[in-house]
């Protein structure tokens, strides 16, 4: 051992090593190559590693980047989607030019016989109990309870919903009730002489002390039946607006006359 350490000084040594090194070729030469051989791998190892730590850097670097790219394309994507919904929800030409307050549906809580939904504005908004309800397509329901910053509405698909209609403005009237969340709306004693069919279509009737003010679209007729022997028709009814797919509505602000 002291001869191989002897060897390594003078080898790495000028001056003395370099008197010695002729004689000492033969030995020195393979001692040489294993330091090299040593020496050469552990400084590629040495960068090797510098480089490696760039290369991590840079990947953590990018994914990082990665990660807010996707973000703001997800919320990007999240508000268009928002933009559509409520684009769509409020598309409500019938109105007329009644003022209304447009409000998010917060929860849906429908059962095979209630049917009612929150909604994020309230009081504060000018939102009072009994005001009328429509979204996209016509006729929601109507505000049943408020607070400061929020509304309770029942549909019309509410077993305790009524809602009076007409087809033909100023002669036949009929009242539409709700049959809960699975199966629509309904209709019964319909005079035979009505001329109402499959594909009616129906809106409120705005009588004095009425709900609802005239022709918000309501439901159209899907069946007409009768029973044998009797003198009226029974309807089923599809409501007009999409009850089931609720994210935004117009509360009117309209009151009913006494």
């Amino acid at each position: 051992m002291a001869i191989v350490v002897t060897l390594l000084i003078l080898y790495l040594t000028t001056g003395v090593a370099s008197g010695l090194r002729s004689g000492v070729n033969i030995i020195l030469t393979p001692f040489s190559w294993a330091v090299n051989s040593i020496a050469h791998p552990l400084g590629h190892m040495l960068a090797g590693t510098v480089n490696y730590s760039d290369v991590v850097a840079q990947n953590q670097k990018l994914r990082y980047q990665l990660a807010k790219a996707n973000e703001r394309a997800n919320e990007g994507w999240a508000f268009a989607r928002e933009l559509q919904q409520l684009t769509t929800g409020l598309n409500v030409p019938f109105v007329g030019s009644l003022p209304t307050v447009a409000a998010q549906v917060t929860t849906n809580s429908p059962t095979n016989f209630s049917a009612s939904v929150t909604i994020s504005k309230g009081r504060d908004s000018g939102i009072l109990v009994g005001m009328p309800v429509v979204a996209n397509g016509g006729l929601v329901g109507q505000v049943i309870s408020t607070s400061a910053n929020g509304a309770t509405v029942r549909l019309i698909s509410d077993t305790k919903s009524l809602v009076g209609v007409t087809f033909n403005p100023g002669s036949t009237t009929l009242a539409v009730s709700g049959r809960g969340v699975n199966n629509g709306l309904g209709a019964t004693s319909v005079p035979l002489n009505s001329g109402i069919q499959q594909g009616t279509k129906l809106s409120t009737d705005g009588l004095n002390g009425a709900l609802y003010p005239a022709g918000l679209p309501v439901a159209t007729v899907k069946t007409v039946s009768l029973t044998p022997g009797a003198a009226t028709y029974n309807l089923t009814l599809q409501p007009a607006a999409n009850l089931r797919q609720l994210s935004y509505l117009d509360v009117i602000l309209w009151e009913p006359s006494a």
